[in-house]
């Protein structure tokens, strides 16, 4: 049986950055031979380009992405893991869009023909531990969904935050949840805590504690169904050969978060040249800003969001643009 990992996480949160190194002890300390399947509803996939370096005998990347609609986008989900049970890997992670309901995971995984090739081994959750407190209804509910399901949830950029930060964070997923009419109610941990909400900083975690997190199984509590992705509130919009200096595209960036004629913009995420063609990575939610350089990328800055105005949001990014709703 091959042992599928699914690592949910919502927008921003820093899934992919945990999935690096996640992937990493798996393949260089624990053996295994391992394919990261990014499932995403858009046709752009950034994640699978940030992951790219990780490629070797020991592990693939695969991607789901588009579709004409949400049913659509199952399918190929489903047909993916098929092909994937039959490659001889030992593990697959399971790296889904940030807005994604994970009981419709469990109802792929529980299909006859998957549950003679795959078991589920770990439902883990990134949250970000300066959660942003206003949240829509819908994000929310997206949010307890994740953690209500979770063996283990992992409070990223820990480091950055005091503890009082980290009670708010626990606060608002626990509303989340009883929101939902879920009864499932987490304890507030210690800064640099491992437990089933793991507080620790990702760069300080030892094999040990990945090993701890490999073993960290899942949780099916129920909860009520408020929000379904038939519900179309959320949307990504792509703009490609954007022409903008570091500089202005950062501080356009920013003016998007505060401009509320935009609609709810929750991330802006893609890649640009510098101007010593040196590609860079941008990682922006309302609470802030990441550039780094990395070793390659294609030029498109995806702003994710809720009831987004495209036009509005245009006159900030003058490009080609198109737009894909999470359907």
């Amino acid at each position: 049986m091959v042992k599928v990992d699914l690592i949910t996480g919502f927008l921003g949160s820093g899934k992919t950055t945990f999935i690096r190194e996640y992937v990493k002890y798996l393949t260089e300390v624990a053996g295994e031979k391992v394919c990261i399947l990014e499932n995403d509803y858009g046709a752009i996939n950034v994640d699978t380009m940030l992951l790219a370096d990780l490629k070797s005998d020991k592990c693939s990347i695969e991607m789901v992405a588009g579709g004409t609609d949400y049913d659509c986008h199952i399918r190929r989900f489903r047909t993916k893991l098929i092909t994937i049970a039959m490659l001889g890997f030992n593990r697959v992670v399971i790296e889904p869009s940030g807005i994604f309901d994970v009981d419709e995971f469990f109802d792929i995984m529980h299909e006859d023909t998957l549950e003679r090739f795959y078991q589920i081994a770990n439902v883990l959750t990134v949250v970000k531990a300066d959660l942003e407190e206003n949240l829509s209804p819908e994000a929310d509910f997206l949010l307890a969904s994740q953690v209500a399901n979770a063996g283990r949830v992992i409070l990223s950029h820990s480091e950055e935050v005091d503890q009082s930060t980290v009670e708010r964070c626990i606060a608002h997923m626990n509303r989340a949840l009883a929101s939902v009419k879920c009864k499932r109610v987490f304890e507030t941990p210690e800064i640099g805590s491992l437990g089933k909400v793991t507080c620790k900083n990702l760069w300080e975690f030892s094999p040990d504690d990945f090993a701890s997190i490999a073993k960290s199984g899942s949780a099916q509590w129920s909860f009520e169904k408020t929000f379904s992705m038939d519900d179309n509130a959320f949307e990504s919009l792509f703009f490609m050969h954007l022409h903008l200096g570091i500089d202005e595209l950062k501080e356009k960036i920013q003016e998007v978060f505060k401009d509320t004629s935009c609609g709810k913009v929750m991330r802006v995420k893609g890649f640009l040249t510098d101007d010593q063609g040196k590609w860079l990575e941008v990682n922006a939610t309302s609470l802030g800003m990441d550039v780094r350089e990395i070793s390659e990328g294609q030029e498109v800055l995806i702003v994710i969001g809720e009831n987004m105005q495209r036009e509005r949001i245009a006159e900030y990014f003058p490009a080609k643009y198109s737009t894909i709703k999470t359907e």
